[in-house]
């Protein structure tokens, strides 16, 4: 769960621009000047160029190579993500500052790698709402009051610890830190900053940006190489851009209501992040029909998604929306203690959408996040997925912007990861829908009060239809697991693209597991991510994953015993081709020893083949063991990646 809360800013040596507005105002100009202009010449990725005369922008134009339009997760991590990779510009947010309310939900292992390799792990947990907070998904009637089911969640399933500790060295937490991690790299972060349009000459041509500082009123121009749209769902960059959308119906409206409640003393044995209440028997407004309850800071601070019910009447709600008193009104019933002082910090509304975009780039403009996929926060996608968008996308631009790869390579983003954006949007909102049996079960849907207390009546019945209906209950919660379990949703992405290479492959990849949702296939074949493995010295010490060996902006070649011909190919083609390579043997006796065997059982080639990452750790090819032409092949393989071939 992504959250700033102006403690935490403080803590962590962040400037809270909401206390600073004055000072911002007479100063954003300069400052926003000095950060990317030196003597009139551009600073590019920290160091001051000298440029054509022509190039020297004219007063009041500031240049960068690098503009990135939101600060939230996918804005800001792909500052972090360039920032590793010694590329620097500048994040534009029209918001005041980081945001006040919580804005996404759940960081899970494929995310948490990712922020790993670059320095954030150990601040997430410090920060994050711990895995053991998180151990159920309750359905309830209040949160003081009758529980009706509940179900383990994130990885905290008892039956399954093995099958989430082979997946990932990372475990689900509950809030990254971004924007201070990219100021630390060298970004230059400007709030109240509207981003209103921009020009470019040609399709991969100087971009030109008009932006209005929302303090002065001024507005003023950014020309950069490249522009990066992180601007959200109502994304001014993508509406420009005009890429056509996929857009499924909606489902509806949605009320957060953040609140300040201390529930500590409850939470001791309903122990949890998430919380589904219904009152069946209340008779309720329609805007208010049920509420998940989530967790922002234990145990006193919490989000209340309200959900309206079926026969909900926007426009009469639009017309005539609830006042505060109605909404603490209602929070209140569904906190289920009148004594109990609740305050509501702030209300605001969402809409579940069904929306990806047919593409993601168009020439040196790039989109990302909820610019491009645009859905509810089931089964908690949304935030990781921005952030692996932006992990994808960072060493690409940087290894094109170091002269190390051709710009072809820029297309393989939109290639890979919309595949997987399209994926995301359709299992988010089926994890809504899959709640439907639920509430049928519970029998909380009819609009009659009546008909509602007759159905949830039935559950504590000891007739046929009462037995019926506990069945139907204790299988749709079941089945919730997609949700709250799906291990594979969050790790079983596969890329197909020019970036990827698998002409060598002699065979198809393996089916999909029996439910890809659900269970995660580990794999070597080309495009899946790099499996996780425990590895450690011949005298032990701290073990260390090869998710760790990987990845660090640099290739990785991965033999064992036998393998002596592939690791002398690595350096041979690095010093070729100017690129980090690196090269280690797993196995007996060799650079790092496969202390539990796993490795052997994942790498699914032979002890003397081979594997190659890319720098973003997926495996860009692999033989199956060793070849005469070794040092020609990975050569070429390498070349071919990078679009130079």
């Amino acid at each position: 769960m992504i959250k700033w809360e102006d403690e935490t800013l403080q803590r962590l040596g962040i400037r809270n621009t909401r206390t600073d507005d004055a000072r911002e105002t007479e100063i954003l100009q300069s400052s926003i000047m000095a950060s990317a202009v030196v003597n009139g010449t551009p600073i590019a990725n920290g160091k001051s160029h000298s440029t054509p005369a022509t190039s020297v922008p004219e007063p009041g134009v500031i240049s960068t190579p690098y503009l990135i339009v939101g600060a939230g997760p996918a804005g800001a991590s792909l500052a972090c993500f360039l920032a590793s990779h010694g590329q620097t510009g500048i994040i534009l947010s029209a918001a005041s500052g980081t945001a006040r309310e919580p804005r996404a939900h759940i960081t899970n292992p494929a995310a948490l790698e990712c922020l790993r390799e670059i320095g954030l792990e150990d601040a997430c947990h410090h920060e994050a709402t711990p895995g053991s907070h998180m151990q159920h998904t309750r359905w309830c009637h209040s949160m003081a009051g009758e529980e009706y089911a509940r179900i383990h969640s994130w990885g905290n399933q008892p039956e399954r610890a093995g099958e989430y500790a082979a997946a990932s060295p990372c475990k689900h937490v509950d809030l990254p830190i971004l924007v201070n991690k990219a100021r630390g790299g060298g970004w230059k972060v400007r709030f109240d900053s509207t981003f209103v349009e921009f020009e470019r000459e040609g399709e991969d041509g100087e971009i030109t940006s008009t932006v209005k500082d929302e303090l002065s009123g001024v507005t003023y121009k950014i020309k950069s190489k490249y522009l990066f749209g992180c601007d959200g769902a109502r994304s001014p960059i993508m509406k420009q851009l005009d890429i056509p959308l996929k857009k499924e119906p909606g489902q509806g409206l949605a009320i957060n209501i953040q609140i300040k409640a201390d529930l500590e003393k409850y939470m001791t044995h309903r122990t949890g992040n998430l919380h589904w209440v219904f009152t069946p028997e209340i008779e309720h407004p329609s805007w208010g029909w049920t509420c998940i309850f989530r967790l922002v800071k234990a145990w006193d601070e919490w989000l209340a998604i309200v959900l309206p019910s079926p026969t909900f009447d926007m426009e009469a709600y639009k017309k005539n929306p609830p006042s505060q008193e109605e909404y603490l009104k209602r929070v209140r019933e569904f906190v289920g203690d009148d004594k109990l002082p609740v305050e509501i910090i702030d209300v605001s509304k969402w809409y579940v959408n069904e929306i990806v975009a047919e593409q993601y780039s168009s020439g040196n403009i790039f989109c990302l996040g909820d610019a491009v996929h645009r859905h509810p926060p089931f089964n908690g996608l949304g935030s990781n997925t921005c952030v692996q968008d932006a992990y994808n996308l960072a060493w690409k631009v940087a290894y094109v912007e170091k002269d190390l790869a051709d710009k072809k390579l820029l297309h393989s983003y939109s290639a890979e990861r919309q595949p997987i954006g399209e994926g995301v949007i359709r299992r988010a909102n089926q994890g809504l829908r899959d709640h439907t049996a639920v509430w049928e079960a519970l029998g909380v849907l009819p609009q009659e009060v009546e008909e509602r207390k007759r159905q949830f009546g039935e559950l504590s019945q000891a007739t046929a239809a009462g037995r019926e209906r506990r069945k139907k209950l204790q299988e749709a919660v079941a089945y919730t697991a997609h949700e709250f379990g799906g291990i594979g949703v969050e790790m079983n992405q596969r890329y197909e693209s020019s970036a990827v290479v698998m002409a060598d492959e002699k065979a198809a990849r393996r089916a999909a597991p029996e439910d890809p949702v659900l269970q995660y296939q580990l794999s070597t074949y080309p495009g899946s991510r790099l499996p996780h493995a425990w590895l450690n010295s011949r005298v032990p010490v701290e073990p260390i994953s090869t998710i760790d060996i990987a990845g660090h902006g640099a290739f990785c070649l991965l033999t064992g015993i036998g393998g002596g011909a592939w690791k002398e190919a690595a350096k041979k083609a690095g010093e070729k081709l100017g690129v980090d390579v690196k090269a280690y043997s797993i196995g007996w006796n060799q650079d790092w020893e496969d202390v539990y065997g796993d490795w052997a059982n994942r790498r699914e080639v032979d002890e003397d083949g081979v594997i190659l990452c890319r720098p973003d750790r997926t495996v860009a090819w692999r033989s199956m063991g060793p070849r005469q032409d070794a040092a020609e092949v990975v050569e070429r393989v390498i070349g071919k990646v990078l679009g130079r071939e």
